[in-house]
């Protein structure tokens, strides 16, 4: 009698977890499918969803050759790009603030955003690469590079929470500063306001080779963090704690931070710094599902998805004939909720 009560929690479990899976898909489909259709040349939610049905051959539906043009050349690869950022920032969030058991840290702690700023004002402004390096690439080597220069200060893995948010604070600042100097000694203004404008974070140049980039890394980080949810639950109670439960604490330290790295670089690299998401989903996520990691990086994952495309479509739609910058969006939300944040951490005793 106990198997069979046990067996039907079980079943019930993998149903409702089918079902939320479900839920999510339709929710992210839905925003993606109004995101789309947002623009200078209004597109109704029917004609994007038979173009898509269109291109993957399910149906040869007769639709307006520009309509379809705009949407899979355009809108669509904007929106998913949108959509994989804003999981793999709410997943780095996540992994950030259990192993540094802070509820503020965020992807951008460890000097990331700030180094790929340093890289692209190097090779856009500078001219570093001679034309052979692109602005994206630029940014990335300069996301890694800040990554090392912290990994060094903090001591690799073998240091701790505290020491390793303070080597972030430290070259956030340096990288920060560097880039300050080189837009402000530019000689050309045009130049350094387009620089300036992709750092706060901007979806505008993104199309089909990005989306492949991205959704390849961020899907691979999930699955990684899926596999490690376990030892992610263990860093809730300090790292000696978790090495009392078989936890090889410095070698899961370089693995995450490393992961949370890669995926960070890569989104930077592609869109520029987009604040705050990483810090408010991972909080709203856990209000919902609780704090075991096996149910909160998927629900992370979808939250930032589709918090992400909402910002994008905001960015499009609060000041007419203008595109706001991801970055102002995000922070108008984030703000508040980092603001939040520290009057609970304040009166906490």
């Amino acid at each position: 009698m106990s198997k069979a009560v046990y067996s039907g929690k079980v079943s019930n479990a993998v149903v409702g977890q089918a079902i939320y899976f479900l839920v999510c898909l339709a929710a992210i489909a839905l925003v993606v499918g109004i995101s789309v259709g947002v623009g200078d040349m209004p597109i109704p939610l029917a004609t994007t969803y038979l173009t898509i049905s269109n291109k993957l051959g399910w149906t040869s539906v007769e639709i307006n050759r520009i309509h379809e043009a705009v949407i899979w050349e355009y809108r669509l690869s904007r929106s998913l790009v949108a959509v994989f950022c804003g999981a793999g920032l709410a997943l780095c969030g996540a992994i950030m603030q259990s192993m540094l058991r802070n509820p503020l840290a965020e992807p951008y702690v460890l000097g990331i955003s700030a180094g790929a700023s340093t890289g692209a004002v190097a090779v856009v402004i500078l001219g570093i690469g001679a034309g052979a390096i692109s602005l994206s690439a630029g940014a990335f080597i300069g996301a890694f590079g800040a990554f090392f220069l912290v990994a060094l200060l903090s001591n690799g893995a073998r240091g701790g929470a505290d020491r390793t948010i303070l080597a972030g604070v430290a070259a956030s600042q340096l990288f920060n500063a560097a880039t300050s100097y080189v837009v402000a000694t530019s000689g050309n203004a045009q130049q350094a306001r387009d620089v300036m404008f992709w750092l706060l974070g901007s979806f505008g140049s993104v199309r089909w080779p990005e989306f492949q980039l991205v959704s390849i890394v961020v899907s691979i980080g999930l699955v990684v963090c899926l596999f490690y949810s376990r030892v992610l639950d263990t860093f809730a109670f300090g790292d000696e704690a978790a090495a009392s439960m078989g936890v090889n604490v410095g070698r899961m330290r370089i693995i995450l931070f490393a992961l949370t790295a890669i995926m960070t670089a890569t989104i930077v690299s592609m869109v520029g710094t987009i604040g705050f998401v990483g810090l408010v989903i991972p909080h709203a996520a856990r209000f919902v599902v609780g704090p075991l990691h096996a149910r909160l990086l998927p629900a992370c994952a979808v939250s930032g998805a589709i918090f992400m495309v909402l910002a994008d479509i905001a960015s499009r739609s609060l000041i007419p004939q203008q595109v706001l910058p991801i970055g102002v969006v995000t922070a108008l939300v984030g703000v508040p909720f980092f603001s939040v944040i520290l009057y609970r951490l304040q009166r906490a005793p």
